[in-house]
C-alpha cells in the first residue's frame, strides 16, 4: 500500500489517497482549534496521542459490532481506513447537560440528562455547523430515513458501549458526536473518537479531561487526553 496526494485537509487531521481506491491515510497533526477556528495551537505530542486513542476506541466498537471506518495503525500519527461517502450530519448524543447545550436552553451544567439527548448538526463550517432535525436532513437531501435510523442506532449503540467502558475507569462520558459515511450502501462510522470530539469528567471529582481544558485554558491538555487514555487501556 503507497500513500500518495493529499485529498483533504481539516483542522486536526489530513486524509490521503493510497494506491487502492478503497483505503485512505488519515493523519492525525497536532493542530488544535476551538469556536470554529477563532483559537487555534500547536499541542505537541496531540497527533500521536489521539492517533492510538482513537484506534483503541474504534477497535473497541469493532469488536462490539459497530461498522468502522478504521482498519489499522499504520505509524504514530497516521492509520489506514476505508474510504467512505460521507453523510453531513453530526450526531450527537448527551447524557450530561454540558457546552452549547446550557447556553441554549438556560439548563444548569452537570445535570444528568435521563434519557440521554440525541441532536443533530450540519456539518458546515461556514454555517458554523447549525443544528438541524431529520426532516432538514430529508428535505435538503443530505440522508434517507433509513440512513437516518441507522444512525440514531449506532449513535445510541455506541453510547452503551463507551459509557460502561468510561464509567469502569472511573470516568463520566458527559456528551460526544459522530459522523457517519456510507461504504457499499451501509452506514459506517466515520472521523475519529477522541478526547478532542466528547467531553469526558473524572467521576469522583469532576475534572475536565477533554478539549474544554483547551477552550477554557486550563491548561495540560495532552496530559490529560493521556490520563484518559491510560485509564482505559490505550498504549501510548
Amino acid at each position: 500500500m503507497q500513500k500518495l496526494e493529499e485529498l483533504y485537509s481539516g483542522k486536526a487531521k489530513s486524509i490521503f489517497k493510497t494506491d487502492d481506491a478503497d483505503l485512505f491515510v488519515m493523519e492525525f497533526r497536532d493542530d488544535t482549534s476551538a469556536f470554529d477556528g477563532v483559537k487555534k495551537a500547536k499541542l505537541s505530542r496531540k497527533g500521536e496521542v489521539n492517533n492510538k486513542f482513537n484506534a483503541f476506541i474504534m477497535s473497541k466498537l469493532a469488536e462490539a459490532g459497530v461498522p468502522v471506518h478504521f482498519v489499522r495503525l499504520l505509524s504514530e500519527r497516521e492509520s489506514l481506513v476505508k474510504r467512505l461517502q460521507m453523510i453531513p450530519v453530526e450526531c450527537v448524543v448527551r447524557n450530561v447537560a454540558a457546552g452549547s447545550l446550557c447556553r441554549r436552553l438556560g439548563i444548569r451544567e452537570g445535570m444528568e440528562l435521563t434519557p440521554p439527548t440525541y441532536e443533530l448538526f450540519l456539518k458546515n463550517d461556514e454555517l458554523h455547523d447549525p443544528m438541524i432535525n431529520e426532516h432538514h436532513a430529508r428535505a435538503f437531501g443530505w440522508a434517507t430515513d433509513e440512513q437516518l435510523e441507522e444512525m440514531k442506532a449506532q449513535t445510541f449503540k455506541v453510547n452503551e458501549i463507551l459509557k460502561s467502558l468510561f464509567d469502569a475507569a472511573g470516568m463520566t462520558l458527559v456528551d460526544y458526536k459522530l459522523e457517519f459515511g456510507l461504504v457499499d450502501g451501509k452506514v459506517t462510522l466515520g472521523d475519529e473518537f477522541s478526547p478532542d470530539g466528547c467531553r469526558i469528567w473524572d467521576k469522583a471529582t469532576g475534572e475536565k479531561m477533554d478539549k474544554d481544558r483547551f477552550r477554557q485554558d486550563l491548561g495540560d491538555v495532552i496530559e490529560y487526553y493521556e490520563e484518559v487514555g491510560r485509564r482505559l487501556g490505550v498504549q501510548f
